[in-house]
């Protein structure tokens, strides 16, 4: 293609990269008055979130405030989703801190640098996969194993906020170390501490309940989906720092402390090759996980508007989003459920919603960042505690148990394994029992003989439906692509069923759930054919896809096939019943032509 009719295609297709520029060219006054308190309200559950996923990451205060503007302006720009909301999210500051902490110590400033790298790493690697049509790759990561996944972090934050929770302080972040430690600790347990994270724990998980039949007092209807329920967090928090502060007990308790005011200053993250590629690994499985988190949210979303996002749109979005972190002193983001909810149900309609928001943040960091200085970090421990319950399913097993089991083994051992092993070697390895279960499962392929459904141009199984078969046919059909890992079972299979039906003239192929067939089946197809030749049995195939011929063409198939290809199963087997017939009629014209004249006078 000439550079110059690609440069005027480019600049056709610009605006589909920005989704935002087609939303605001037919914006709408009334889309800004919904898009306005949907971004307030959003803003006043996101800062106390913010700022509670900030300490659970290891950063300081500021940077989970940072993670909410230039990100969230970013996908704003770039996202395909109208409501996703990004920024900090608990499984994303779960693995930074299993990560960076390995590295630096928590809260200082190279723990904050090395964060920016896994930032910009992951972006980069986002970009990377749009820019190979690679996208795909995220599928390795299979629901069960996102799900044991997800199962497992919420286990792990919420035993990581004991220690601030209780007071007592554990050097290991395992979970049976952070509960030994706490055991054999008790009489040590701060009193004060203890007391307010439950009561703010409490105040969070009845509000929901609470103000619904609060409203019904002063006659108002909100139900239990109602936005207003969603600000439990800032209430919380506004009430702890108002407490906090009047008695006293910002003193005795460990609280934020002083959060510096002002904007982000941008700034590119470190450059150091050794530490590049030992956090590349982290980066990538960070990435994975936030894009799939974050695809999984829009999808969602667009569904209940019957709209739909774009698989490869997100990933130049998510990427924009953690690159804008990386040079804001933030660390990675992604669609936060929680928030993203609220948006929707606070009737936001468009990513205006989201900018508003970021405005929201703005004013905070610009004005009033004194106030976060006495909130206890037992209330923010009790806020991430109650975000991450809500990320837990453990209903999912008991479905995919009657379904699947494969999935709910794979679902188990991934959520075992990261909480025992590791958050990286957990995840790897999950991904490694889907691919083993699903290389076992496809190597031993469902075959099954069929037969013609009464005088229709439709066959089934032979052991579920009333069908006619033909004497000499075996009309075998794999319910499976043929390749390496499966090739011999198939070929030990026909060449034993051929066998073994008395009277087989030919086997026939059906090959319509049959999408791919690597080098290894064809050369199994090749050898299967020569066997059955010896064996008096020719081989026909039929309901071969288009893309299959060509393959089978290269690898010479079709000219030593002692069959033939057919374009579907009806074909075959009329052509099979003609030719037994005509077979049949010359028998019978050749026994008459041998009798002698008296015998066929007589007859």
């Amino acid at each position: 293609m000439r550079p110059a009719l690609w440069f005027k295609m480019g600049l056709r297709e610009w605006p589909g990269y920005l989704p935002l520029i087609p939303i605001l060219q037919h914006y709408k006054r009334d889309d800004f008055s919904h898009d306005l308190i949907a971004g307030l309200i959003v803003g006043m559950v996101t800062i106390p979130q913010a700022v509670a996923y900030a300490f659970l990451a290891g950063v300081p205060p500021e940077a989970g405030l940072y993670a909410c503007l230039v990100p969230m302006v970013l996908y704003a720009l770039f996202g395909s989703s109208r409501q996703m909301v990004v920024g900090p999210v608990a499984v994303a500051a779960l693995l930074v801190a299993a990560t960076v902490s390995e590295y630096a110590p928590k809260y200082s400033e190279e723990y904050l640098q090395i964060t920016t790298i896994i930032c910009l790493q992951a972006g980069l690697f986002l970009w990377i996969l749009r820019l190979s049509r690679m996208g795909g790759l995220v599928n390795l990561l299979s629901h069960p194993v996102i799900t044991g996944f997800v199962n497992a972090a919420a286990i792990l934050i919420i035993v990581s906020q004991i220690p601030a929770f209780t007071g007592i302080e554990s050097e290991s972040s395992q979970p049976l170390a952070v509960i030994t430690a706490l055991i054999t600790a008790l009489p040590q347990i701060d009193r004060l501490t203890l007391v307010t994270g439950a009561v703010a724990l409490t105040l969070l998980l009845a509000w929901p309940r609470i103000l619904p039949p609060l409203s019904r007092i002063v006659g108002m209807t909100i139900d239990d989906t109602h936005p207003a329920t969603k600000v439990g967090p800032m209430l919380v928090a506004t009430i702890a720092v108002v407490w906090a502060t009047l008695s006293g007990a910002d003193q005795q308790l460990a609280t934020v402390g002083v959060v510096p005011a002002g904007l982000p200053e941008v700034s590119p993250p470190p450059l150091d090759l050794e530490l590049w590629l030992a956090l590349l690994p982290a980066s990538v499985v960070i990435a994975l996980v936030s894009y799939v988190e974050s695809y999984s949210i829009g999808a969602t979303l667009a569904a209940r508007k019957q709209t739909r996002v774009n698989s490869h749109q997100e990933l130049i979005a998510i990427g924009a989003a953690n690159i804008g972190a990386a040079f804001t002193g933030a660390y990675p983001v992604a669609g936060s459920f929680s928030r993203s909810s609220v948006n929707f149900l606070s009737g936001g309609r468009t990513p205006v919603s989201s900018l508003v928001c970021a405005a929201v943040i703005v004013v905070v960091l610009l004005f009033f960042t004194q106030l976060f200085s006495a909130l206890p970090h037992a209330v923010l421990a009790a806020i991430v505690m109650v975000s991450v319950v809500g990320l837990m399913d453990l209903k999912s097993s008991r479905h995919h148990w009657a379904i699947h089991r494969h999935d709910t083994l794979t679902e188990i051992a991934t959520m075992l394994m990261v909480l025992f092993l590791g958050v990286e070697v957990g995840l790897a390895a999950g991904v490694l029992l889907s691919i083993a279960f699903f290389i076992r499962t496809s190597s031993r392929p469902n075959i099954t003989q069929v037969g013609r459904l009464a005088d229709t141009e439709h066959f089934r199984s032979i052991k579920r439906y009333d069908v006619e078969t033909l004497p000499g046919v075996l009309a075998l059909r794999v319910d499976e692509n043929i390749y390496f890992a499966n090739a011999v079972q198939i070929e030990d299979k026909f060449m034993k069923r051929a066998q073994r039906r008395i009277g087989t003239q030919h086997l026939l192929i059906v090959c319509g759930s049959v999408n791919t067939i690597d080098a290894t089946g064809l050369q199994m197809l090749i050898r299967l054919n020569n066997n059955l030749k010896e064996a008096g049995i020719t081989l026909s195939l039929s309901d071969l896809k288009g893309t299959l011929l060509p393959h089978l063409n290269a690898a010479g198939l079709g000219d030593i096939l002692t069959g033939q290809i057919f374009f579907s199963t009806d074909r075959a087997m009329r052509y099979f019943a003609d030719e037994a017939k005509a077979k049949a009629e010359e028998s019978k014209n050749s026994e008459d032509t041998e009798q002698p004249p008296d015998q066929q006078q007589t007859s």
